[in-house]
């Protein structure tokens, strides 16, 4: 049996009963980006996305291909990995550690520690990270010094030129980095950022990103799905997540829709067990940067390939689609959103059906868990 998970980067379904703490009540991701571009995703309405409580921008239907609903993050964050770990049964009961957004946003110790190992540094604050390129990138060329900077996330970002430093030395230093940022400095993740281009004209490269996270701090249920011999296939960034923990297949992806190929090859096999994958370009492409058109092209893409998707899932197999936080391409600022995460579970031997507001990201492990018969005794309940 086969269970896929398909992780729709920040497409979120309207803002938690707390978001007003986070700045962002009103927020939704999905609503305001479809009204902005009068986007229409047939796919998504057949499978009952529209049905869901709480969206307007699509059609209901009286026979939905799929069940649908939408989930509640317990966990305090609207970050990747909190998202993503708490879909696998970790809660976090903190926030991650995240710095002021002015000058110096990491405080000397870090940075004095960080300079014994790079020769310096460029940066130090919060910003964009096409805009910090731009606005460093020369400087960075003719001196050799990384990047640094942060944003309302828990990261560290070291952004370098390719011509000028390889990237295999850019990662030599994100794990020095990793290293120095434990115990009251431990952010969630260090990422690589490579760029290239001259100036006026950089361009990141996404395929050669790579991110350094810390460890969950308990094992999830993908290490209990590998301990039961069940094969874990992570697509794209998921195995970073986790710090490469829990999985016995790990494949690269440089798009989403890249991503959804890969992942489509995949399903054809049937593997025993877990394919997870991350399709990170709505977040990361356009809902950073406020472009709701991009955001509803990227969401059509996916709409697209939908058909070909459910024609792969046979038997007792199962696709849910889902979303780990929110990034309204119409909100202000450039941080995620805090929304519920979509839910559709899709089974050609199962009839759709509302499952409701989960009350966890976690029903979406606990759910595997139960599919793939392997005992799981944390948080989340299976909504089979």
């Amino acid at each position: 049996m086969t269970v896929t998970v398909i992780v729709l980067d920040s497409v979120g379904l309207g803002a938690l009963p707390d978001a007003q703490a986070f700045g962002d009540a009103g927020a939704h991701t999905l609503d305001h980006t479809l009204q902005t571009t009068k986007m229409n995703l047939p796919n998504f309405e057949k499978l009952g996305l529209g049905n869901v409580a709480g969206i307007s921008s699509l059609a209901t239907t009286p026979n939905p291909l799929a069940s649908y609903g939408k989930l509640l993050e317990v966990s305090p964050g609207k970050d990747t990995t909190t998202g993503h770990w708490e879909f696998m049964g970790v809660i976090l009961e903190h926030a991650f550690k995240t710095f002021p957004p002015d000058y110096p946003s990491f405080p000397r110790e870090v940075m004095d520690a960080f300079d014994a190992v790079t020769r310096g540094h460029l940066g130090n604050y919060a910003a964009s990270g096409t805009d910090i390129i731009e606005e460093l990138g020369k400087e960075h060329m003719s001196s050799g010094k990384p990047i640094v900077y942060t944003s309302a996330d828990s990261v560290f970002q070291i952004a370098c030129h390719t011509d000028v430093v390889p990237l295999e030395q850019l990662y030599v230093w994100c794990k020095a980095a990793r290293d120095i940022l434990q115990g009251d400095y431990a952010v969630a993740r260090v990422i690589a950022r490579p760029f290239e281009g001259k100036p006026g004209e950089f361009k990141r490269n996404g395929a050669a990103r790579k991110d350094f996270s810390v460890s969950p701090p308990h094992p999830t249920i993908l290490n209990e799905l590998k301990n039961a011999g069940k094969e874990v296939i992570g697509v794209g960034k998921i195995p970073d997540i986790y710090n490469h923990e829990g999985f016995s297949q790990e494949v690269k992806s440089v798009s989403n829709l890249d991503g959804l190929e890969k992942t489509l090859e995949l399903m054809k096999t049937r593997p025993n067990g877990l394919i997870f994958t991350n399709l990170v370009e709505f977040d990361s492409l356009y809902g950073h940067r406020r472009n709701p058109q991009g955001y509803a092209q990227a969401l059509k893409d996916v709409d697209d390939r939908l058909p070909q998707l459910l024609e792969v899932v046979k038997g007792d197999d199962v696709l849910i689609l889902t979303s780990d936080h929110g990034n309204d391409p119409t909100w202000p600022g450039t941080d995620h959103t805090r929304e519920y995460g979509m839910l559709l579970v899709y089974s050609p031997k199962i009839q759709g059906k509302d499952l409701g507001i989960r009350q966890t990201f976690a029903d979406i492990g606990a759910t595997v868990a139960h599919l793939l018969k392997v005992s799981w005794k944390g948080a989340g309940s299976s909504f089979l």
